[in-house]
């Protein structure tokens, strides 16, 4: 079927068909957790625009991203392929690494911008900045950009404010690293970055960017890849104390009051009915920054690990007149991402072997999904060992486990980092319907159903690794100091010279 045909039928199907193409907005969190929304069930957390967009669009119960860490998590969305293909692992990426997101990859961006789409990237890349910053989000299909290109914990910041009036940011982070800069195009505007005013900043340029593009008639993509809740929290004036959670819980609401003007802003320039808004998080929270660090609800374990907490993420598609409020359990991916906005806007697939399907059918209809299967990769995936985890239906079979530096604290002793690298032969099965917390392995023996369930996972196994061609490693061409970003280059002694 012609892609603009399908999101013609799926439009009209509602209600109001459109002449011009859909905007889309995909907000993209960072550590945040399965549990850590009100909508999600968290009794504290302050989120009234998340739990609206939930209350009047599509929730999602089985969303996954692709890897428990920042890098390669971002790489699987912006490109519906795994990170192993991208090369983005092991790990990620640094200030001063050399390697990137390859430019011979097509990101969402890429895959509009042939139709007239205007696409502006605002907040946290972490995709590679590279010699004279080639791997910038404007060397990868986006018009503008303002935000930190990678996390914003890679610097020294045990000295700058993170909440009002000068409460000084929680734990050290990176020493010896430039301080944080914030970028706009490709020149540094700022640094250090005032954290207390970044959420402001990056509320403006987004709204600005989505008045502009509407006054212009020209559809748009805007990507707020988030730096909240990562560690070390911050939050301006406005949020501030405003939380019953505390730190998390205020810098959350930061988060949640900017997704309240991105949406009274498309009220406003009367674009809202012909938008798509997309929300998720990037990996499970960081638990061993205990009350500061999110949190998986009823999953296990959290950042770093293959368990259900570190990659089974809170999602919402809200479209109204397209997508009626609801809940959906049919399971599904950042993967899906491009291919779903390919779909709707009528743009053409790259031509590489892509991971991802489209999620149309359930957006709009809560139809079935077309994932059968899930893959999960460790923080660190090689040939050797291949898949940690399969989910293939309602079932999950582990064939490696491993705790995490990331999920340290917890009570449970599978999720910290002295948990080491365990094969499982058989693998351990769990019904993920009636167990998400991954408690209680299905005992095979006298169990010939689970055994044909066991085959079956397999033999996709085997045939999805048969298709995995790994990329050349970005992350393992190492870092240079030099290419940290610093506003005034020819300075000495770096990094501390690096201020502006």
């Amino acid at each position: 079927m012609d892609y603009t045909c399908l999101f013609l039928f799926s439009v009209c199907l509602f209600g109001g068909c459109v002449a011009s193409p859909p905007n889309f907005v995909l907000l993209f969190a960072d550590d945040l957790g399965f549990g850590d929304l009100g909508c999600y069930g968290h009794p504290t957390s302050l989120t009234p625009n998340l739990d609206r967009l939930a209350a009047g669009g599509l929730r999602f119960t089985d969303f996954y991203a692709t890897s428990p860490v920042c890098s390669p998590s971002r790489a699987s969305l912006l490109t519906g392929r795994y990170q192993t293909r991208s090369g983005i692992y092991p790990g990620v990426l640094y200030p001063g690494s050399v390697g990137g997101l390859p430019l011979n990859e097509t990101t969402i961006a890429e895959v509009l911008k042939p139709l007239g789409y205007a696409t502006a990237a605002v907040g946290k890349w972490h995709l590679g900045f590279g010699a004279n910053g080639m791997f910038l989000p404007t060397k990868q299909g986006f018009d503008q950009y303002l935000g930190i290109p990678y996390s914003h914990d890679m610097g020294p910041c045990w000295n700058l404010t993170c909440f009002p009036p000068d409460v000084k940011c929680f734990g050290l982070c990176d020493v010896g690293t430039v301080t944080v800069p914030l970028m706009h195009n490709e020149v540094i505007k700022q640094q250090p970055v005032n954290f207390l005013d970044l959420e402001r900043a990056y509320s403006d340029f987004a709204t600005n960017f989505i008045t502009t593009s509407a006054k212009k008639k020209q559809p748009f993509f805007l990507y707020y890849p988030s730096h909240h809740t990562h560690y070390p929290q911050y939050a301006g004036p406005r949020a501030a104390g405003q939380s019953l959670r505390g730190p998390f819980g205020d810098a959350l609401f930061e988060f949640d009051n900017t997704i309240g003007n991105l949406l009274t802003t498309l009220e406003e320039t009367g674009v809202i009915n012909n938008t798509l808004v997309f929300f998720t998080s990037d990996n499970g929270p960081e638990l061993m920054r205990m009350s500061r660090g999110g949190n998986a609800g009823p999953l296990k374990c959290g950042k770093g690990t293959t368990y259900e907490g570190g990659m089974r993420e809170p999602a919402i598609a809200y479209w109204p007149g397209t997508i009626r409020p609801g809940v959906t359990h049919e399971m599904a991916s950042t993967l899906d991402i491009l291919p779903t906005i390919a779909s709707l806007a009528g743009a053409k697939l790259p031509q590489v072997m892509l991971d991802g399907v489209d999620m149309t059918q359930i957006l709009v209809s809560q139809g079935m999904s077309k994932r059968e299967t899930m893959m999960f990769y460790p923080t660190d995936p090689s040939e050797m060992y291949g898949l940690f985890a399969l989910r293939l239906g309602k079932y999950k079979a582990h064939f490696y486990t491993r705790g995490a530096t990331h999920s340290g604290t917890t009570p449970d002793h599978d999720c910290p980092v002295f948990a080491v690298l365990k094969s499982h032969d058989p693998p351990l099965l769990f019904n993920l319907e009636s167990d998400p917390s991954e408690n209680y392995p299905l005992p095979l023996i006298g169990r010939p159903d689970l055994q044909d369930v066991l085959d079956t996972i397999k033999k996709v196994k085997e045939q999805f690794e048969a298709t995995m061609v790994f990329g050349e490693s970005q992350i393992s061409k190492g870092t240079d100091p030099n290419l940290e970003p610093c506003c005034n280059p020819q300075c000495s002694p770096k990094p501390s010279c690096c201020q502006c």
